[in-house]
């Protein structure tokens, strides 16, 4: 047997071994004593999820973004777990879930924001508030939209809902790579892009070449670290958690196939917005200002669909609760002790 192989089949071995559930009796690394670690099989693919807190105590449904998992909400979850139930899933090829190969399953937001409607009515929540960051604005909107009746509030947290969102350097090579994944030097040549195309010394460079710089240590080093006043604030236990991750054989093909899917959100934004401008659900916004890749060009449009909403920009960057959990943990408990009465009675 080789050695990936081996590998792969001893990952194999301890995620079943997890079973449906253990419960850490110390849990440093996430500093959330009490959280249990659990699995659920849906489909045949393994879900991992970070469970803590009462259930009979509101619900909250944290869905994380690129290129991380729940592991990002880990001190949230220690922060709120007094008066809150929160559960924290991995998507399929994100953190400790399965991670079927790409011609195995289908990675698209589509099929991942079905499973976790399917995850939801298996670990059994029937309300909860939704916090929305990157990728998770795509997952939870579909499951806001289908099934606005059990959904609380929301807590969107650089999670994107309008074009203004992605009208910017960062986008203009992907939107180009949702129209032809073998584009050549497509949107390649605006202030962000060329610095990576320099760095490579590819004055000449396909897209998809371009987009597998977004898996590099370098690429998950500045997503953490960028627009972030004092990067001493940051804990390197992020990259070093992620980076493995997505360094395992078969991954970077993933993150390239949901780079692609990516662009079946844009067309759902009227949806989107006619569902935030239908049922109106009380909305918390803490959103990094500094984002490149979310700036807050796409926190903005909210005002415009919401009438009961909260804004607040944070002098931070994209993965703002890495600097200023404490502070959006607060704001969030401040919104949810009086929102979430309002919000069960109107429904």
């Amino acid at each position: 047997m080789t050695g990936n192989n081996f590998s792969k089949v001893i990952t194999a071995v301890i995620i079943t071994a997890l079973g449906s559930a253990f419960v850490a009796s110390t849990a440093r690394a996430d500093n959330a004593p009490g959280v249990a670690y659990r699995t659920v099989n849906i489909e045949n693919v393994e879900i991992f999820y970070r469970e803590a807190g009462d259930p009979n105590h509101p619900t909250l449904l944290l869905l994380h973004g690129f290129p991380t998992s729940s592991h990002m909400y880990r001190d949230l979850i220690a922060e709120l777990a007094d008066e809150y139930h929160l559960v924290a899933p991995d998507y399929p090829g994100y953190g400790f879930s399965s991670m079927p190969a790409v011609d195995e399953f289908d990675y698209s937001f589509d099929n991942i924001s079905r499973l976790m409607e399917i995850f939801v009515d298996t670990v059994g929540l029937d309300r909860f508030s939704l916090y929305l960051m990157d990728y998770g604005a795509p997952v939870g909107f579909r499951i806001a939209a289908n099934n606005p009746d059990r959904v609380d509030t929301l807590i969107v947290q650089n999670g994107n809902a309008y074009i203004e969102g992605i009208d910017n350097n960062f986008w203009e090579p992907i939107r180009e790579y949702w129209k032809d994944r073998s584009a050549v030097d497509k949107g390649l040549d605006n202030a962000f892009w060329s610095n990576i195309k320099s760095a490579y010394q590819q004055p000449q460079m396909s897209n998809d070449d371009a987009l597998r710089f977004l898996v590099t240590i370098g690429a998950t080093k500045w997503q953490y670290t960028n627009g972030v006043p004092n990067v001493e604030a940051v804990s390197p236990d992020t990259w070093d958690h992620v980076q493995p991750l997505l360094d395992r054989d078969g991954n970077i093909d993933i993150q390239l196939q949901m780079f692609y899917s990516y662009g079946t959100n844009p067309p759902l934004y009227p949806e989107w917005q006619q569902y935030l401008r239908n049922h109106q659900p009380p909305t918390l916004i803490v959103w990094g200002e500094h984002d490149e890749i979310f700036p807050a060009a796409g926190a903005e449009p909210y005002k415009r669909d919401l009438e009961n909403l909260e804004y607040h920009l944070i002098d931070t960057g994209h993965f703002a609760l890495e600097t200023h959990g404490q502070e959006i943990a607060d704001l969030m408990r401040d919104f949810l002790n009086r929102q979430i009465p309002s919000a069960m009675a109107a429904n």
